[in-house]
């Protein structure tokens, strides 16, 4: 892509570099280097040093990773970081937007870097303070967001995914761990027993053990109501997300405001409730039969989600994706079988696997068949799903994996499919 600054035009591209233009060298370029001056481009700079080419002082950017929680807790941080009269880009799994104005639909959770530079440029153009973005482990170990200075670098969790990219989950870990590294602002989810961090200039939340900002009450009357403790001060919220990893989510999403603004915690508390969550983030379709969507689609995930329904009678909708982590499908279905009273196992985004053996790789982990049902077809599956969901009011159906994604991948094909509209069309 082309990035223009000061009438100077920015290329990571060896076709577009030519005489004029600089040539911006990264780990998935480097090897165009010599396409490039072949070109005529006789300017070439390392994308590392970028940030020595734009001037982003008057922007501070923020950046979440872990395996789940990013896309909440950065749409958290951007909608109190708006509530409290603040400009602000988001930047991520659901788009990149500008102080609520959607500019530019979802391509890569964390773009490349001249991207990420796009970004903030435009950013700073309308006015923005605070740049908020996911961070994945690909965007680490590709050294995507090499050049940006972090105002802030906030960690959710580290499980299971992504294997198929990075092998182990011991090279997984450390990718994760790598980005909390050096001296910069943190806040880190005291929780993680896998967590690494450099501790100079880290502040740290949690539930269980002690941190900076500790939960130290919560119930689920009429929502979320949140007690929590920053070393001596006692502070509340209240929020209408549901499960306990969303007390995770919020509770990091205020203590980053807190960390990155002179409001205080009360002013943060007070607008937390305006956050209505994230379409197809454990969202609420239907109260009767109560039906939730969610983009759950790790074993970890997926037994967090369950954990939070563990009174209810859960009627379990998954599949897992083709040409990913094969390990995790049997851990997938034994969750599963530990806390639902129906299983039904169907299609995901089968890519170029035979969905029937993804099916039976996942139906491996589920020792006890009586309550299992297998149908393919994800579209039918939902359908018998609010079906038993109708017949049963002490149950919870929980359609996961997808979230608000608008396709099944097929082959290459991307085929029209979202979760939601097929729970509508039955209510």
């Amino acid at each position: 892509m082309q990035l223009t600054i000061n009438n100077k035009i920015y290329t990571d591209n060896s076709k577009e570099a030519k005489k004029g233009t600089v040539f911006v060298i990264s780990k998935q370029n480097e090897k165009f280097v010599e396409d490039a001056k072949s070109n005529g481009c006789e300017e070439f700079i390392e994308a590392k040093d970028l940030t020595t080419h734009f001037d982003m002082k008057a922007i501070k950017i923020i950046g979440v990773t872990g395996t789940n929680g990013k896309t909440t807790t950065t749409a958290a941080i951007y909608s109190i970081l708006l509530d409290l009269g603040y400009k602000v880009a988001l930047q991520g799994t659901r788009g990149f937007y500008i102080n609520d104005e959607k500019m530019e639909d979802y391509t890569l959770t964390t773009p490349m870097q001249l991207g990420n530079f796009a970004h903030i440029q435009k950013a700073l153009e309308e006015g923005c303070q605070f740049f908020v973005m996911e961070v994945s482990s690909h965007a680490i170990e590709q050294k995507r967001v090499e050049g940006l200075d972090f105002e802030l670098k906030v960690h959710t969790n580290i499980t299971r995914d992504h294997l198929d990219y990075h092998k182990t989950i011991e090279e997984y870990i450390n990718v994760k761990n790598s980005f909390f590294s050096d001296e910069s602002k943190k806040l880190i989810n005291k929780d993680d027993p896998v967590v690494k961090f450099n501790p100079k200039n880290a502040l740290t939340y949690g539930l269980e053990l002690p941190s900076t900002y500790k939960v130290s009450a919560y119930s689920f009357t009429n929502g979320t109501n949140v007690m929590f403790n920053k070393i001596s001060e006692v502070h509340s919220f209240t929020s209408a997300l549901m499960g306990i990893f969303n007390i995770y989510n919020i509770m990091a999403a205020v203590a980053s405001v807190d960390m990155v603004t002179d409001n205080s915690l009360d002013e943060i508390c007070n607008v937390v409730e305006n956050f209505a969550g994230v379409e197809g983030r454990m969202e609420i379709i239907s109260s009767d039969p109560f039906v939730i969507v969610d983009f759950a689609h790790t074993p970890d995930g997926m037994k967090k989600i369950f954990e939070s329904f563990n009174h209810k009678d859960i009627i379990a909708v998954f599949g897992a994706g083709g040409n990913r982590d094969k390990q995790k499908r049997p851990l997938m279905g034994k969750v599963a079988a530990n806390f639902a009273k129906t299983i039904i196992v169907t299609s995901d985004n089968p890519r170029f696997e035979d969905p029937d053996e993804i099916i039976q790789d996942i139906c491996v982990g589920i020792e006890k068949k009586d309550n299992l049902i297998v149908e393919v077809n994800r579209k039918e599956a939902i359908k018998k799903a609010v079906e038993l969901g109708k017949k049963n009011p002490s149950s919870v159906v929980l359609i996961l994996g997808k979230g608000d994604e608008p396709y099944q991948i097929i082959y290459d094909k991307k085929f029209p499919l979202v979760d939601k509209d097929e729970v509508l069309k039955h209510l």
